[in-house]
Formats: C-alpha cells, structure tokens, sequence
C-alpha cells in the first residue's frame, strides 16, 4: 500500500495541509492536564472528575471515527478536515464558557467528535497516497501541537489569568485553522493521484469471513492489548503529571508546565528521530528498547522524595522512549497479523487505543483518590511493565 503511494510525490500544499493538520489535533489534547487544578477548584472537583473527561472525549472520539469513512465519501477529506477543526474550535470554546462542569464534559464530547473524523479520516488518506516516512512524521506533528497547547496553558496562567482564557486562545486559533481548511478544502481532490494502478494498489484487501474471523486470530488479541496499554500509559502520564508535581511535589505552576511541555517535547522529538532510525535498528528492537527506557523514565518520576529535576529527567526519558511505540506496533500489523486483513487490524487497533485512552486515565483518577497523587507515577511503572510483558509475549507466539 505504502510502496503505491510512494511512486508518486504529495504535493507540498497537501504535504502541509496534513502537517498542520497534525498540529491541530494535538493542540487540545493535552491542555487537560496543565488546566485541570484550575478546573477542579471552579467547579469543586475530586480528582478523579479528570477521567470523566478524558473518557467523554475519547468515546466520542471512537464514534466519530467509525463513521469517519462515510463521512470522507460523502463530503470529501477538505470538507471533512475543515468542519471537524470548526466542531473542535466550537468544543474548546465551551471548556472557555462552561458555567458547569456537566457543560464542561458536553464540549469535550464535541472536542471528540471533531477530533476523531478527522485523526480517522487523514489516517485513511495518508496511508493511501503519502509515503510511509510521512506518516511517521505526521505523528510527530502530532506532538508538535501537543507540546504547544499546554505551553501556551501554562504562559495564560503564569500571567496571572483564568484557564478559560487559556482556553479561549487555544478556540481562536483552531477556529483560524478551520478557516485555513475551508479555503483550502478542494486541493485534496485536485491534487490526489488519479493512476489507476495507484489507486487499485492503495485500495483495502477484501477480508473473507468478515471481522469474526480475524478476531479468531491470538495474535491480534496482544497486539489490541498492546494499543490499550500503550495509549492509555501515554495519557496518563501527560494528563496527571502537572497535578502530581504541583500538588504533591511542591512545583510552581510554571515549573510543572515547563515539565509537562517537555515530555510532550520528547515525544516529538523520538518521533521524528525514529523516522531515520527505525529501518537501521529494526522495529522489533526499537521497540524493546523504547520500553525498557519508558520503564526507567517512570519509575524516575514515580520517586516521590527526588528534586524535581529527577522528575525532568524522568518525564524527559519517558516521553522520548515511548515515542516510536505506536508507529512501530502500526508498521508490524502485515507481518505479525496477516498483509490480508491489516487494514482491517489497523481499525481495531486504533479503537484499542482510544479505549486506553477512556480507561486508563480513569483507572489513574481513582487511584489518585484513594491511595494519594504519588500513586499514579506508580502506575505509569505497572502500565510500562505490562507492556513489555505483553510485547515479549506476542513476539515469541509472532516470530517462533
């Protein structure tokens, strides 16, 4: 599928259309974690209210990207990435306006819904017509927004001002986004590739027996369980770090957010090394490595009594170990799950993730709770051990 796409060169406009793209769906995504204190005390929160929120989001993120399909047939990719940047901007700029938190948690399912058309639907055309090297980096633009958005959090409250208005900025320019989309919508149709060859290489293998036969698969089972544990391990250390460091280590708000934007700074920054690096060292390999260092990062950050700059480091080594994971799990579908239903794979897969990202940071909620702030970076360390554990598990059944 890759090989096809690669015969033919995207062209720059759409190269940065989905770039930019990137950029925005991560530009919200991580605000979360830096602005939650803040929202916990408007509305007189428990901690674990956060999961709510991030769980709102990622289900209707989940639906959203089930229909993401029709919606491109119907509308097409400009369309589509237009309006669904135009319902996050409407979304983020309910988190500005909520006067209460049941508010709050409806414009995190817009947030959602605009979010997954659009992560689904750029997947689909990317995998089709960009070279596979673009794909990887378009997940470092992912990063790229997900570093911004909490810096640009972090310099609102540094300053003084509410969170709504951090929000409000991060609204505006997503709304701008949208506009840029809009006007730009009708080149991704004028600039596809129209070979047929292309076209029919690029297109999905049929899948006999249906979804029931390749869920018979094992395999596909620990690689689904990978994808949980994965997104939900990455989530839950961008979200709840920020309170963990202010509230139970004693960081300035500053302090925590300049962390904060350095671990989503090392994922971007492992992730467009891995882009170099991947075919020289070999998926199987990297990804061993990246979760033996995860596991070293965490349990840096899980030291409750360490300076902070033992969490910066821990954040640091975590961010960038975890970094190639999921592009690297994503390129050994063909060959651990079958090339005649990895398409199909990568669809489980992605909803996998989205539900770690629903659980997980619920599960981190709950704990927090109960047993204190400093039993999250604990579980973080579970989360990375259960993922080597799963990972040797699947490749010994994979590759024996």
């Amino acid at each position: 599928m890759h090989d096809a796409a690669a015969s033919r060169r995207p062209a720059p406009v759409l190269l940065a259309l989905g770039y930019l793209a990137f950029v925005s769906l991560g530009l919200p995504d991580a605000v979360p974690g830096v602005a939650w204190p803040s929202v916990r005390d408007a509305f007189d929160l428990p901690q674990a209210a956060l999961g709510a929120a991030i769980a709102a989001g990622a289900v209707a993120s989940f639906l959203s990207g089930m229909v993401a399909g029709r919606l491109v047939d119907r509308l097409g990719i400009g369309a589509l990435l237009a309006a669904s940047t135009a319902l996050a901007a409407l979304g983020v700029a309910g988190f500005a306006a909520a006067p209460a938190f049941v508010v709050f948690l409806l414009a995190a399912t817009i947030v959602g819904f605009g979010s997954g058309a659009v992560d689904a639907g750029l997947n689909a055309y990317a995998a089709h017509h960009f070279p596979a090297r673009h794909m990887t980096w378009l997940h470092a633009a992912y990063s790229v927004g997900a570093a911004i958005g909490p810096a640009l959090m972090t310099a609102v409250l540094a300053r003084g001002a509410s969170w709504r208005a951090g929000y409000a900025v991060i609204a505006a320019t997503l709304a701008l986004l949208a506009a840029a989309y809009t006007a730009a919508r009708h080149r991704w149709a004028a600039d596809a590739p129209r070979d047929a060859a292309v076209a029919e290489a690029a297109a999905p293998p049929p899948l006999a027996g249906g979804a029931s036969a390749l869920l018979r698969r094992p395999r596909l089972w620990l690689q689904l369980a990978l994808f949980v544990v994965y997104a939900g391990l990455e989530v839950v250390a961008g979200q709840w770090s920020y309170t963990v460091l202010v509230e139970a280590r004693g960081a300035t708000a500053e302090t925590a957010g300049a962390l904060v934007t350095l671990y989503w700074s090392s994922l971007l920054a492992g992730r467009v090394l891995l882009g170099f690096v991947v075919e020289r060292i070999g998926p199987v390999r990297l990804l061993r490595l990246g979760t033996l260092g995860a596991v070293c990062g965490a349990a840096l950050v899980a030291l409750p009594t360490a300076p902070l700059a033992v969490a910066a480091a821990g954040l640091a080594t975590l961010g960038f170990s975890i970094a190639p994971i999921f592009p690297a799990l994503m390129g050994e579908t063909p060959r651990r799950i079958g090339r005649d239903v990895a398409t199909h794979a990568v669809g489980f897969q992605i909803s996998s993730a989205t539900l770690g990202v629903a659980l997980l940071p619920a599960v981190a909620g709950v704990l927090g709770q109960r047993l204190g702030l400093d039993a999250i970076p604990i579980f973080v360390v579970v989360c990375a051990l259960l993922f080597l554990a799963l990972h040797e598990t699947l490749v010994a059944v994979a590759d024996r």
